[in-house]
């Protein structure tokens, strides 16, 4: 499928016309790996959703590619998004690929540097704020309104179609939907977009629901508290969100589903990122970590029950934030070069 991309392989499911462009950078397609050490961890049935490995490393590629492809097709004299990170490096490609200028407005140092290498290279025109994300996409609606600019963001409907078919897969690749899907949660297109996939299917298919879980980051978690945050922090930069712009569809995919939406610390991100590494060998952008934190709180909690089946979403990968992974606890040992001071250091 990834040859086709998903506005091929899923046009009957998407807002295709006759004047849509086919774009594509080979999108979607993502594996579905069971997660052996995790599964044992929870005594439940875990796979992981590997959407780091969509062409610029997350999951935003998905509806990225169907809000461009929308974008072309409607004459819009450009795209601009807000972004944390991911946002700007796939619209940043999927731009190129339509042949369409790029803007992206990021908050000021609060960015990834993997991520906004990317914006980069790809062409986009970056404009740095003092400000933090949600007032970033404030000025992006703005300027995108008053001057025929198509908004990206998954405030963008088209973003959410193309999102929804990563559930499509998920269902086609256990026969089944798994009985929670499990997922970080930052401005909540996300969370929105898979449980619209999973209904749809669900009325073509025959197939049972999934519980939607949702981990949003204990500093920026709004949905938690009811409230917007106006400074979040944490060390997850892509859901360092403190007012989601997908708010509502949260909420009704958490309440429609009978699941939930909760916090995970800082501490809990970095163990679970460590955990997905070492035990795993899956390397995922702190954020996408979330998922796999508050399925380990929920257990210590006595709120996951044994033997479900679960599909954890890692939204991103690994090398979007390599100052994270390397402001860690490695070290480099730096020895002579010879086979002595090898066998030294390796007790041979």
């Amino acid at each position: 499928m990834s040859q086709r991309g998903v506005i091929q392989h899923y046009q009957q499911y998407l807002p295709i016309t006759a004047r849509t462009p086919v774009l594509t950078l080979g999108e979607g397609d993502t594996p579905l790996v069971r997660a052996n050490a995790l599964s044992r961890a929870l005594d439940c049935d875990v796979y992981l959703k590997l959407e780091g490995c969509n062409p610029t490393g997350s999951f935003k590629d998905r509806g990225m590619v169907v809000a461009m492809a929308k974008a072309a097709e409607q004459g819009a004299r450009a795209v601009i998004c807000a972004s944390t990170g991911n946002t700007s490096a796939s619209a940043a490609a999927y731009a190129t690929r339509a042949g369409l200028k790029c803007i992206v407005l990021i908050p000021s140092g609060q960015i990834a540097r993997g991520k906004l290498a990317q914006a980069f290279v790809y062409g986009a025109r970056v404009l740095a704020i003092d400000g933090n994300f949600d007032r970033a996409l404030e000025l992006t609606r703005e300027l995108g309104e008053a001057h025929n600019l198509a908004i990206v963001n998954s405030i963008n409907p088209f973003r959410l179609e193309g999102q929804k078919t990563a559930a499509f897969e998920i269902v086609d690749d256990l026969t089944r939907a798994p009985d929670i899907l499990a997922l970080p949660v930052g401005n909540a297109g996300n969370i929105t977009a898979y449980w619209k996939g999973f209904n749809e299917y669900a009325r073509l298919k025959n197939i049972a629901l999934p519980q939607m879980w949702g981990f949003q980051a204990a500093g920026a978690a709004p949905l938690v508290g009811g409230a917007p945050v106006p400074n979040p922090h944490t060390i997850a930069t892509a859901i360092k969100i403190g007012n989601p712009a997908s708010w509502a569809g949260a909420i009704r995919a958490r309440d429609e589903s009978g699941g939930l939406i909760d916090a995970v610390t800082d501490e809990e991100i970095g163990a679970a990122y460590a955990f997905l590494a070492a035990r795993e060998g899956i390397f995922c952008e702190p954020a996408s970590a979330a998922s796999v934190a508050g399925l380990l709180k929920k257990q210590r909690e006595g709120k996951l029950a044994r033997g479900k089946t679960i599909v954890c979403a890692l939204t991103g990968n690994g090398l979007k934030d390599p100052e994270f992974a390397l402001a860690s606890d490695a070290r480099i040992e730096t020895l002579p070069a010879t086979g002595d001071a090898l066998r030294r250091a390796l007790d041979l």
